[in-house]
């Protein structure tokens, strides 16, 4: 009994105390609360604690488990390599590709044999001179696209997954993988060599200060940027995106952002330099389209918006939008139409994804492929596509892990499955992030020879 009488008056002398810290936490929240919705001092500090906080913890829960990451996706079946092979119809050469399960690309032939690739981690190259400070694991790392060179040397873009921002990085490899150079910026999605050795690529980076006139634009947010890089590596210029709008007759555009991607209103993703034929070529379907300028793909844009750059003054002389919905990839053909990669336009049987042709100077729909039920065809998020010198088109459905090519008439006339699995029971196969078919022609002959030996002989060059 003494014992309790004891602890009674210690619960009955704290008791007060307890009550009154909690009526402090209590209205703490509520005067935060109102604050927040109030937009006044110091709502501000509450959000960006917040929006740290959130980022944080999905970033410590993406490093603890690479399948819960978007670099691997629910395997849709058991098969692996070249599944499809039409010899007849399909346009021989050979496939490069960048997979989400490492830092790597790959180039394969017809039948799927990997007759050389390129690796190297991001851990393996980071230094002082990075963007990114504290980069996720490198499990968490990837290729998000590779261009080849004649001689065998790659040029690389890393991201790094559960991040924000998620560029981390641009690399040059030769043959062996050996780092030639490296720009630790913070690229993502997309670049483009030009003839000349150039790179026009996407950068980001948070900003802090306001956009006049995009009062719903509440910083930090993302901010894009045309990023111009010497043969060498070294940036040249960088153009921010946003102002590159806003200073333009295309401002308006800036309006309708999706309540649910402020915090990245742009979400750039595809770069395509006009040389002097693609510029001749859609000037007769956009008469402001002159060579040197820059057809810029934006997925969150007004729902999806295709735009020209003008390099020289920084401004958008020309933009549209048509009837996709979050597109990647916009390619310039030589009868100056435009192909997109169209993760969420479709709406019917087959999958939510379509590859679109479309004339951008009426906005017709020229043609499409979206699957069907027996071969559906469905990426939400990344994504490519690429019209053959035949004129068949080379699909990657990275979600699927898959690539395909299928004819005008959307016959599949060639077909490759990620051969990698992971997770339990290998239940999840990495994404496809991009592909891109190279004849062995477009290699010198050094490094054609290297390829053909690791081919039997009867199959070199295919």
């Amino acid at each position: 009994m003494v014992i309790m009488h004891i602890i009674w008056r210690w619960v009955s002398n704290k008791l007060p105390y307890g009550l009154f810290l909690l009526a402090l936490i209590f209205l703490a929240f509520i005067g935060g609360a109102v604050a927040t919705v109030a937009a006044v001092f110091p709502s501000t500090y509450i959000r960006d604690a917040y929006r740290g906080a959130t980022a944080l913890i999905a970033k410590h829960k993406n490093s603890g488990d690479p399948y819960a990451t978007d670099l691997w996706a629910p395997a849709r079946t058991a098969r692996r390599g070249t599944t499809a092979y039409d010899r007849h119809n399909a346009f021989s050469g050979l496939t490069l590709y960048t997979s989400g399960h490492t830092p790597a690309a790959f180039l394969i032939s017809m039948n799927g044999t990997v007759v050389h690739e390129w690796t190297r981690t991001f851990s393996s190259i980071w230094d002082a001179s990075a963007a990114v400070r504290h980069p996720v694991p490198d499990r968490q790392t990837y290729f998000r696209k590779a261009h080849l060179y004649p001689n065998g040397d790659l040029l690389a873009i890393y991201v790094g997954v559960g991040d924000t921002p998620w560029g981390y990085g641009m690399v040059k490899l030769d043959r062996d993988s050996t780092v030639i150079w490296k720009n630790l910026d913070r690229f993502h999605h997309d670049f483009a060599v030009t003839n000349g050795g150039r790179i026009y690529a996407l950068t980001h980076a948070f900003r802090t200060k306001p956009l006049e006139g995009a009062d719903q634009l509440q910083p930090p947010f993302l901010e894009d940027y045309l990023a111009i890089i010497s043969a060498d590596g070294k940036t040249l210029r960088k153009i921010s995106l946003l102002d590159a709008f806003n200073n333009s007759d295309y401002r308006r555009l800036l309006w309708r952002i999706p309540y649910y991607t402020l915090e990245d209103p742009l979400h750039t993703n595809a770069v395509h330099v006009l040389d002097h034929a693609t510029a001749a070529a859609l000037v007769r379907k956009v008469p402001r389209a002159a060579e040197g300028q820059v057809l810029l793909s934006f997925r969150e844009l007004a729902g999806g918006a295709l735009a020209l750059l003008d390099v020289d003054k920084g401004i958008i002389v020309w933009a549209t939008r048509g009837p996709w919905l979050s597109q990647h990839d916009a390619n310039i053909l030589p009868n100056g139409n435009l192909t997109l990669f169209d993760n969420r336009g479709h709406f019917g049987l087959g999958g939510k994804t379509r590859i679109i042709e479309i004339d951008p100077g009426t906005g017709a729909l020229v043609w499409s492929y979206a699957g069907n039920q027996v071969h559906p065809l469905q990426s939400l998020i990344r994504g490519a596509q690429e019209r053959l010198p035949n004129g068949n088109t080379l699909i990657t459905e990275s979600d699927g892990g898959r690539l395909l090519e299928v004819t005008p008439a959307g016959k599949i006339v060639w077909e490759f499955i990620n051969p990698i699995r992971g997770g339990e029971g290998d239940k999840y196969i990495p994404v496809v992030s991009w592909a891109q078919r190279l004849p062995p022609t477009a290699f010198t002959a050094e490094f054609r020879d290297q390829i053909n030996a690791k081919l039997p002989a009867k199959k070199a060059g295919t």
